[in-house]
């Protein structure tokens, strides 16, 4: 059996996923804030080195899989955790533990999302995450935004998982060329402690995305809808996928998006 890292896995989609992952026999190890087999902060540089010295140490023959499912809402009311935890927390823990994947030919999944499709993301600051990477930059614009709206928040949230997306298909290639697959995986919404705490305005905006396997239902997705297909990727099943946004939203981005194939 295997050896897998997630983060984010004390509750929601990264707490299903670790829970399928430990039914099939594997061994996963928890990286999250509370409640982890790892608890660090990984929205900062000492957290994120922490996470990776210590699976290093844990696991010096390699990983067989890391799912990186850490994140916030837009909605959480700070706005540079969004742009920390979100993509550079992200970006840190997969690359700080590619050698270790290069190890056993193992594999990367990342938690995007389904609206990355839906044009409310700030290209300027997705650019930023991609081209300059600078992180305290990207931080001192932030800083200057208004916390207290929700469309900000909501906007940087998408620019971070655009960015993300973006990022796993410019790495895929030379990834896999020393046997390490990267996909992502951009879910819809989902019923989760994330949006079970968002504001009534926030949710009245979720629920107003039909989701069409949903159809007639007031409901959100499952958490195990997601995490079954990242326990997928994550597999040597999934061994001719590599560089996919794999969009799993219950069809709610071909509805949005019909005549969009590529």
């Amino acid at each position: 059996m295997g050896v897998y890292a997630i983060s984010g896995a004390s509750s929601g989609i990264g707490a299903k996923t670790k829970e399928l992952l430990l039914q099939r026999g594997h061994e996963v190890i928890n990286i999250d804030l509370k409640d982890g087999d790892i608890c660090v902060n990984l929205a900062s540089e000492e957290g994120r080195q922490e996470a990776v010295d210590t699976l290093h140490k844990m696991h010096p023959e390699g990983l067989d899989g890391i799912i990186c499912n850490a994140g916030v809402s837009g909605a959480c009311g700070n706005l540079p955790l969004v742009i920390s935890l979100n993509y550079f927390g992200t970006v840190a823990l997969a690359r700080g533990v590619y050698d270790l994947l290069c190890k056993k030919k193992g594999s990367c999944v990342v938690t995007a999302s389904n609206t990355i499709s839906q044009g409310a993301g700030r290209m300027d600051i997705a650019d930023l995450l991609n081209n300059i990477g600078d992180e305290k930059r990207v931080l001192s614009l932030v800083s200057q935004m208004d916390s207290s709206n929700l469309s900000v928040g909501n906007s940087l949230y998408v620019s971070t998982k655009y960015a993300l997306a973006r990022w796993v298909r410019r790495v895929s290639a030379s990834w896999a060329a020393n046997g390490v697959r990267i996909n992502a995986v951009a879910p819809g919404n989902v019923n989760t402690t994330m949006t079970a705490t968002m504001s009534t305005s926030a949710k009245m905006a979720l629920n107003a995305l039909p989701i069409p396997t949903k159809y007639g239902q007031e409901c959100l997705m499952d958490a195990d809808e997601i995490a079954e297909v990242m326990v997928f990727l994550a597999s040597d099943a999934a061994r001719g996928v590599n560089g996919n946004v794999m969009f799993v939203d219950g069809g709610t981005d071909a509805l949005l998006n019909s005549e969009k194939v590529y």
